[in-house]
């Protein structure tokens, strides 16, 4: 499945969110708006606007409308990612250097959270209070999962915390962006909630699918090591479901009394996981979200964004990073 079955619908809104985009820093100091052009220079499929898009054509809301939200959206998106990438130490995203590579920390913070200012402002022009609170909702929900991802976690074998904490991540971002595509439409609160489920069952599953790709992926592609979340102590699917056929295992064992902090017998317990079912069983986790999004677009009314949100739902696990 490619990306361009299901972003060719909305090329040219995807272009005015960009430009939207590139606006917010036209008045600021020019280096804030060399670092917003090299974030939009890094790319990526602007998943998460083109889900609003899709939505919103497919529910009759007004264009201008959708593509300050979109931006919003994935200015927000970016915003997580550049302080992420921060708290990672990760140095490239998407085979570009990150903005903490080539900046100091103070000023890769001070970037963040301008961006996320400037989003705040633009879900702000939309012009639509429940829209907003629900804006503000989620980003609290975000940065509240990466406190706890950073202070309650790691070591954790815990299927409900593991949920809990791609929700928060993730998922959240995505059932904002559906959800928030059908409420700013003259969709009713029926076809609201059914779009909100549905952002959340591809958010789950995209997430899903990157933790296993942090096991099975091309680590010149993902640009990290491969297990490098069980390096850092954060134990995704795959390593619940490996954990869960073998307690006896001494590393997982260790991985509640910091375990995840030796390098030498983490690297031998993502080799057991890769070897193992594990990743296929999370795959058929992944799998089930995207039947669960399928049977909730079959309830629309058959359109060109219905058969695009399809094709999108399809991409997430079709993945080979």
């Amino acid at each position: 499945m490619s990306a361009v079955t299901f972003i060719s619908t909305v090329q040219e809104e995807i272009k005015l969110v960009e430009d939207r985009m590139r606006q917010q820093a036209d008045e600021t100091h020019s280096d804030l708006r060399a670092a917003l052009e090299h974030l939009l220079a890094a790319g990526g499929k602007r998943v998460r606007p083109t889900v609003s898009l899709l939505v919103g054509n497919m529910l009759g809301a007004p264009l201008e409308r959708l593509v300050t939200f979109g931006a919003a959206v994935e200015l927000l998106h970016t915003a997580t990612l550049v302080h992420d990438d921060l708290i990672d130490g990760a140095l490239l995203r998407r085979g570009m250097a990150t903005l903490n590579a080539r900046w100091s920390p103070p000023a890769t913070v001070l970037t963040g959270d301008f961006l996320f200012a400037r989003a705040a402002i633009l879900a702000a022009e939309v012009d639509h209070l429940p829209l907003m609170k629900l804006f503000s909702e989620t980003l609290a929900t975000i940065v509240n999962g990466e406190l706890s991802q950073m202070f309650t976690s790691r070591g954790l074998v815990s299927r409900d915390n593991y949920y809990k904490r791609i929700y928060a991540k993730t998922a959240s971002l995505f059932e904002l962006t559906s959800r928030g595509g059908a409420m700013v439409s003259t969709a009713n609160e029926s076809t609201i909630e059914s779009m909100r489920d549905f952002g959340y069952q591809i958010g789950m599953a995209f997430q899903i699918v990157d933790d296993i790709l942090d096991f099975n992926g091309d680590q010149n592609t993902v640009g990290k090591p491969l297990g490098s979340d069980l390096l850092n102590g954060l134990v995704t699917l795959p390593a619940i479901y490996y954990a869960e056929a073998h307690p006896e295992d001494p590393d997982v064992q260790s991985l509640p009394n910091g375990g995840w902090t030796n390098n030498e017998n983490m690297t031998r317990l993502v080799d057991n996981i890769r070897a193992s079912n594990a990743t296929k069983k999370a795959m058929l986790e992944a799998d089930q979200h995207i039947d669960r999004a399928l049977a909730i677009l079959s309830t629309m009314h058959n359109c060109a964004e219905r058969d695009a949100l399809e094709n999108l739902a399809k991409y997430i696990v079709d993945r080979k990073v």
